[in-house]
């Protein structure tokens, strides 16, 4: 078949990656696979001419709000793939909800990423329980050996001498949804009492008013640098090499950096919200805290406490191999990509 995937494909958002690691599965098995941007979009037509131009058979959108309401009417048979915040904030308002319970009735299916995000869905569309399948997202995070640690915080002007340091890394897109801002006064509270703390903010400015805001706070906070999104082998690199990787969003529906730390063995400190809390088991699989004081705490008995450092990494690791396992999720889609035919 030819097919559209349609997503936010900016460059390392969490929704661009699962676009293009779901292009590769539905390549493997000789389907013809168009990537487009969302936000390349101006409306449906825009969508419809693209599925005449390129004779176009069936669609994945992903983002029920987003990518659903320029797929419908588009007279192709299409499954949708909740993307996190259509579920957990779009629905709430009663306009994005009404065209998202348009996209739901005309898709074929739908994929979510967890149990808890069908349950919520399901609360409000009842009637579409059962085309909603769960399917976790897979991981296969794949580092750069070659990437320079060194010369990488030199130009980010991190290094400091010879002194060993503990960097702590936010992966996110600058927009409000993922509160980068939300860690950094205590962090620099933090970094003034042992200098050797550091946390470094990656990612795009995707929302660019807010992105100036951060910029700005960053700024004046000790310890706390924000640097441009990176090649995801390399941005792997680096989180293999930092001491943890945090969350700090408000609200997610399966972050992929977290996924991606945990098969690298590195520890999550993440924000407790429902989406984080799918996956993480608290002092188990990762650490979640309530709080940036909380945070904080939580970190100094991560860097006091060998052991459950190796705890946790040694689970989380167990965890991702058998509840997002990339071949599953390979399978899964190229079954599921054949009710559109």
């Amino acid at each position: 078949m030819r097919l559209l995937l349609l997503a936010a494909l900016r460059a390392q958002s969490g929704n661009g990656t699962t676009a293009k690691r779901l292009q590769d599965h539905l390549e493997a098995t000789g389907h013809t696979c168009t990537l487009k941007d969302i936000f390349c979009c101006d409306s449906p037509f825009t969508v419809l001419n693209l599925i005449s131009s390129e004779n176009i058979e069936a669609a994945l959108g992903i983002h029920l709000y987003k990518a659903g309401r320029l797929l419908q009417g588009s007279r192709i048979p299409f499954g949708i793939i909740f993307g996190g915040t259509d579920i957990n904030e779009d629905a709430k308002c009663d306009e994005k909800a009404q065209v998202m319970e348009r996209a739901l009735e005309e898709a074929r299916f739908a994929i979510s990423f967890t149990e808890a995000m069908k349950e919520t869905a399901t609360t409000y569309w009842p009637h579409a329980r059962s085309k909603i399948y769960v399917q976790a997202q897979g991981v296969m995070a794949i580092y750069n050996p070659s990437f320079n640690l060194k010369s990488f915080l030199q130009n980010a002007e991190i290094l400091q001498g010879n002194s060993s340091l503990r960097l702590f890394l936010l992966i996110c897109g600058l927009r409000r949804v993922k509160d980068p801002l939300y860690l950094v006064d205590a962090f620099a509270e933090w970094h003034r009492e042992e200098p050797s703390i550091h946390l470094m903010i990656i990612g795009p400015a995707i929302d660019p008013l807010f992105a100036e805001e951060v910029k700005e706070k960053v700024k004046r906070a000790d310890g706390v640098h924000l640097l441009q999104e990176i090649p995801q082998e390399d941005l792997h690199a680096v989180m293999q090499k930092c001491f943890a990787v945090v969350n700090s969003s408000i609200s997610e529906g399966m972050s992929a950096a977290i996924l991606e730390a945990m098969d690298l063995n590195v520890p999550v400190l993440a924000r407790n919200i429902p989406g984080n809390a799918a996956v993480i088991t608290h002092k188990t699989t990762g650490l979640l805290y309530s709080d940036p004081q909380e945070f904080v705490q939580l970190a100094k008995t991560l860097m006091s406490d060998p052991f459950l450092h190796k705890e946790i990494v040694t689970k989380a690791k167990e965890y991702v191999m058998k509840h997002h396992s990339w071949d599953h999720e390979r399978k899964m889609y190229q079954s599921l990509v054949l009710r559109l035919q």
